[in-house]
């Protein structure tokens, strides 16, 4: 009887689709068994790790980075849900459970760089990955793209120079990450941030029309009668994301280029000290959720 149900749902699965069930199941009749290491990819996955000196720690960096980049695809995998579907209370509340967890795993993450790298050898060998920099990680600004308006990536220094009504070029133009490789008297702009607009400043901008008016932030303000447990996992997120990680972030680059009061330049070039600080980011994904004291001391914890 279960063997009649099953073919019955198949035969009407393939039909449904216009499709002649019978063709797939003599395809199935020759497939070979799934295994781990291909569905994973596994055996590609661990030949992606290409270092460019011989230092033993760079795999380490390479590694750490790509795990990174992976966090943030499963960030943007769980918040384009959020924007592009209408959800409800309970779903959103799972989902941000989930986007706070892994916000959790990059702040911890950090511990791999602090602790599980030689401090001399990242400092002998970072100097061949100029003028790359974490900075030119487009999914880091597909998810602040994703997560609010533009307008709430322009610190204060950068909202006195906008134009009226400005276009979402002109906004771009002062978005607060831009500041770490322009130079805001001379508008020259460093190698490092000239290749990243090079490459993804288009897409950026396509992206924020595409959903002006529905981002996270806009969408969160769409659910009605939100329960106090929502707004807290609203606000849980944004200060983990805008506020611990940068300043765990911060800490790290503290301890590799300042820990001996040395000062070292930022592969990129940029002025690490005052960017990688959420005070000077001033980034919020959900401002209207927080009290004007809760602003004005925004990112104080160090």
């Amino acid at each position: 009887m279960e063997k009649e149900k099953l073919y019955s749902a198949i035969d009407e699965k393939y039909h449904k689709m216009g499709e002649n069930p019978e063709t797939y199941l003599k395809g199935l009749l020759q497939a070979k068994p799934i295994n781990y290491w291909d569905y994973i990819q596994v055996d590609t996955l661990l030949t992606l790790q290409k270092t460019r000196t011989d230092f033993k720690d760079e795999s380490i960096f390479v590694m750490y980075h790509q795990v990174t980049e992976l966090v943030l695809k499963m960030m943007i995998h769980e918040i384009s849900q959020l924007v592009f579907e209408d959800l409800n209370e309970t779903v959103w509340i799972e989902k941000l459970n989930r986007l706070n967890r892994y916000t959790s795993m990059l702040i911890t993450s950090f511990d791999v760089m602090r602790s599980g790298m030689s401090y001399d050898d990242y400092n002998v060998f970072r100097y061949t990955l100029t003028p790359a920099s974490g900075f030119q990680s487009a999914q880091f600004r597909y998810l602040e793209i994703y997560c609010t308006r533009i307008s709430n990536l322009i610190n204060e220094e950068g909202k006195k120079r906008l134009p009226e009504n400005p276009s979402v070029e002109e906004l771009f133009e002062h978005i607060y990450w831009k500041d770490a490789g322009t130079n805001r008297q001379t508008g020259k702009k460093s190698l490092t941030l000239r290749q990243f607009e090079e490459k993804y400043q288009n897409d950026f901008i396509a992206l924020a029309k595409k959903i002006a008016g529905n981002t996270l932030e806009e969408k969160a303000k769409k659910i009605k009668n939100p329960s106090p447990a929502f707004i807290e996992k609203l606000k849980e997120f944004d200060d983990m994301y805008n506020v611990k990680w940068p300043l765990v972030h911060l800490g790290t680059a503290q301890h590799y280029l300042d820990s001996k009061g040395e000062t070292k330049a930022a592969t990129g070039g940029s002025e690490w000290k005052k960017y990688l600080h959420p005070k000077f980011q001033q980034r919020k994904f959900f401002p209207e959720l927080w009290t004007e004291k809760d602003l004005a001391v925004w990112g104080n914890e160090k």
